[in-house]
């Protein structure tokens, strides 16, 4: 089984040598104001899953994939939804993912 989004977080966090203190600092909400701590925590403890905004932020922070991140989150990206995402695309998405490399 892959990592989760928190697995996936706390390990770019600590590679990136950086508190959760340090990390939610520089995290921005959609008003400008920085993330909590405790927020990032029960994020990276699979407890909370940040919005797409959040998803975002963090991923630049920790140079990570955002489309990867927000998947893990999962939230589908808006840029996607505003494409008309529905469950036939849903169905061929899952298929592509599912499919084993050659």
């Amino acid at each position: 089984m892959g990592k989760s989004l928190g697995e996936t977080i706390r390990e770019a966090r600590l590679e990136k040598e950086l508190t959760q203190k340090q990390l939610a600092a520089k995290i921005r909400k959609e008003d400008g104001t920085p993330i909590a701590p405790q927020y990032l925590n029960d994020i990276e403890h699979n407890r909370r899953s940040p919005s797409e905004f959040v998803a975002r932020e963090i991923a630049r922070e920790l140079d990570l994939h955002a489309d990867y991140i927000i998947l893990l989150s999962g939230v589908v990206p808006a840029d996607i939804l505003e494409k008309g995402f529905n469950e036939a695309t849903a169905r061929q998405a899952s298929t592509v993912f599912r499919k084993k490399p050659k």
